[in-house]
């Protein structure tokens, strides 16, 4: 008797591998390797988590209702065109799910988030990469690969695990270059990070057409990774197509409850982009005196080359006998790189110190 057998290309997925939080024999422990935020999440957002203790025989309401309108009033945009999810990675494999299958391409850019092309597979459909221009989303070359076949189009904006972005006249030239029908996805996951004048994180462009969705996330600078929440911002079409396939209580009460008090502490992410903006090129100056490559970023975190994949191995092993926890980037195809996220003071500096003797030694 034959055990049964998943659907062509199931076991063709790498799996998703996130960034490690621990390490054997080491006391403190400093996890640099997932992007979370370093000042943690609000303490009203703890305070709405702690507070639905009590009411956990309770189903969530099934549409999020609250949040979404406290989405729309922090954001500027319509409460009926939102769709909660469980992080945006729901969102994602759900617009796959839903415009895509077998025979259906998904294209992406060469370094883009690691979900894309997993989502595409696990729906049937294939998924197609397009080269970069300097680690940077390449417009004319994503337009290139466009097929009869493509069905959507993800750009990471900012770029996990670049750090890089396009302006937002290059996406307005890429979705003006799309057909009708391909589904242009931004995923603006880092976009409370980015204060460039030439940056949208997408809202606009949804508004402007019917094939433009952009997902956002709490797992970032509100620091709420640990409860999975995000949501897209549709046009009214697809935001009803989403509420059709998604599971009907599928983002909790706590997660709810901590998403609207996480919005409505300003203060805190302004805190948390503050802190990005002084570290963030701390970390870049300082990695670049010992001789490193770092990746422009816009994002909370950086993009670190070495001069071979060895040195990279070498340089992350050096970082985890201290306790320090990199991302190795070799699922990304960037071997010879290590991604760092941006910490706390205390953090940032003895990292550097770690890496100084290393780069000294070997």
């Amino acid at each position: 008797m034959s055990d049964p057998t998943p659907r062509p290309g199931i076991l063709d997925i790498d799996p998703y591998i996130g960034g490690s939080h621990e390490v054997e024999g080491v006391d403190r422990v400093v996890v640099l390797s997932a992007n979370e935020s370093p000042l943690g999440p609000s303490p009203a957002a703890v305070r709405a988590y702690e507070a639905i203790a009590g009411d956990l025989h309770r189903y969530p309401e099934g549409g999020s209702e609250e949040l979404r309108h406290a989405i729309a009033a922090r954001f500027g945009c319509a409460a009926a065109q939102i769709v909660c999810g469980t992080g945006s990675d729901e969102l994602i494999g759900l617009l796959i799910k839903a415009y895509a299958g077998p025979g259906d391409e998904v294209l992406h850019s060469r370094h883009g988030f690691m979900m894309y092309p997993i989502s595409a597979r696990s729906a049937g459909a294939t998924p197609v990469s397009a080269p970069e221009a300097n680690y940077t989303v390449d417009v004319d070359a994503m337009l290139a690969h466009v097929t009869p076949r493509t069905k959507l189009v993800f750009i990471a904006n900012p770029n996990n695990p670049t750090g890089s972005y396009v302006s937002a006249d290059e996406l307005r030239r890429l979705r003006a270059g799309l057909p009708d029908q391909v589904l242009l996805v931004i995923d603006a996951a880092y976009a409370e990070y980015v204060s460039r004048n030439d940056y949208t994180a997408g809202i606009d462009l949804v508004e402007a057409g019917d094939n433009v969705v952009m997902t956002r996330t709490f797992s970032k600078i509100f620091g709420l990774a640990a409860v999975r929440l995000g949501w897209a911002y549709c046009p009214p079409a697809i935001a009803d197509v989403l509420n059709r396939v998604r599971s009907p209580f599928n983002v909790t009460v706590a997660a709810q409850a901590a998403g609207v008090a996480a919005l409505n502490d300003i203060g805190h992410t302004d805190r948390g982009r503050e802190h990005n903006d002084c570290w963030l090129p701390w970390l870049t100056q300082e990695l670049t005196a010992l001789g490193l490559t770092v990746h422009p970023s816009v994002g909370n975190f950086v993009l670190v080359r070495f001069k071979d994949k060895d040195a990279a191995d070498a340089a992350y092993a050096a970082l985890m006998a201290e306790g320090f926890i990199a991302r190795l980037m070799g699922g990304y195809g960037l071997p010879e790189c290590l991604r760092i996220t941006i910490g706390l003071e205390d953090e940032m500096r003895p990292l550097v110190a770690v890496l100084a003797r290393h780069l000294e030694s070997a």
